[in-house]
């Protein structure tokens, strides 16, 4: 009889490697973006898929600066975050937002549409993002990932 295969957390590392990916931001549609970004962190694309085992694969993003946003997003879609404290609601538009912190909106992006426990942040971890087109971990050999 054949049984469903199950990861386990010892055979990831040993007998399973993870990949490294790396995404060109450049003009890409930020939702799209983020959903293939989730895709492979958290592992839907390989065979081994298993809900409550990490076995996505590390990606880098570059030129996370360039993302799109379709029509009047820049000026009209808020990003918002709260400090804490009462009435702590802080607002601010997705262009002011690249502006200050470039990697910040790929990022958040990516994180809301991961799982909201222990795992999703494991998960997030492998995610690496960077404003430029210039990134440290050339030394992995990424492979392009084009969506």
């Amino acid at each position: 009889m054949q049984r469903t295969f199950v990861a386990k957390n010892e055979e990831i590392g040993k007998s399973w490697n993870r990949d490294w990916y790396v995404v060109n931001a450049d003009g890409k549609p930020l939702g799209r973006l983020a959903s293939e970004i989730a895709f492979v962190l958290q592992g839907k694309h390989k065979p081994i898929y298993t809900p409550h085992v990490d076995t996505g694969d590390y990606v880098v993003v570059i030129n996370a600066e360039k993302v799109g946003l379709s029509g009047k997003k820049w000026d009209q879609k808020l990003f918002q975050r709260h400090t804490g404290y009462i009435g702590g609601l802080k607002e601010m538009t997705y262009r002011k937002l690249v502006e200050r912190r470039p990697t910040m909106p790929v990022r958040e992006a990516v994180r809301r549409m991961l799982p909201k426990n222990i795992l999703g942040r494991r998960m997030l971890r492998k995610l690496k993002v960077y404003a430029g087109p210039v990134h440290p971990h050339e030394a992995q050999s990424p492979k392009e990932l084009s969506f």
